[in-house]
């Protein structure tokens, strides 16, 4: 009998301690990661900002505002599906802040203050809209709009909406990291490798290394 209980004991303070150490490895391998869809002009610039973000672990460009059966380019250039654009951001919240993302967005990745056109580009299609998929994430927007506003940052009134996240469709492969393969493009010459000098600029504390 002494000899079962002695064995007994000695399992169950085996496993009470293996238990931290299960717990540790479990908790480190699992990836914190949140999303952020926003809409400023044309998504290829706007993924080339955002896929040189530290924290930032996946861009997609794609349509967000109208339906699954119209979520097509061709069928979003007309300008009369409800889509816009967009970019869905996963991150590491524990590395970027989704306010530092929005930071990017309001000051390197689009100008806020134009409505239904970013540079050459127009239709509403290309409009300014951040899509909130949480409270939290609706608060940020609205404060930072606010702040931005009250601070005088640009000449002209920010026209970005900020609507609720129903769906967001990505869009055809061959638009997927259209700046990193079409480099000598002269639109991406043009309109997007100035973002992305501005945010090497502006923010080199968050990009990634």
């Amino acid at each position: 009998m002494k000899i079962r209980i002695s064995a007994i004991f000695l399992v169950s303070a085996l496993l009470a301690l293996l238990q931290p150490l299960q717990a540790s490895a479990h908790s480190t391998s699992v990836s914190h990661s949140e999303k952020a869809v926003l809409a400023g002009g044309c998504f290829w610039g706007m993924e080339a900002v955002f896929e040189r973000l530290r924290g930032v672990q996946r861009v997609v460009a794609g349509f967000s505002g109208g339906s699954a059966a119209t979520a097509h380019y061709e069928v979003v250039s007309t300008g009369m599906t409800g889509h816009a654009e967009s970019v869905e951001i996963t991150f590491d919240p524990t590395k970027i802040s989704y306010r530092d993302i929005l930071e990017v967005y309001f000051r390197v990745a689009h100008d806020p203050t134009e409505l239904n056109y970013q540079g050459p580009d127009h239709g509403s299609q290309y409009r300014s809209s951040i899509f909130y998929a949480t409270d939290a994430q609706r608060r940020t927007a609205q404060m930072m709009i606010v702040a931005l506003t009250t601070k005088h940052v640009f000449s002209r009134p920010i026209v970005t909406t900020i609507l609720p996240l129903k769906a967001f469709y990505a869009a055809e492969a061959y638009h997927q990291h259209y700046y990193d393969l079409h480099p000598d493009e002269p639109y991406i010459v043009e309109e997007d490798v100035p973002k992305v000098q501005a945010l090497q600029a502006q923010y080199p504390q968050l990009v990634a290394k």
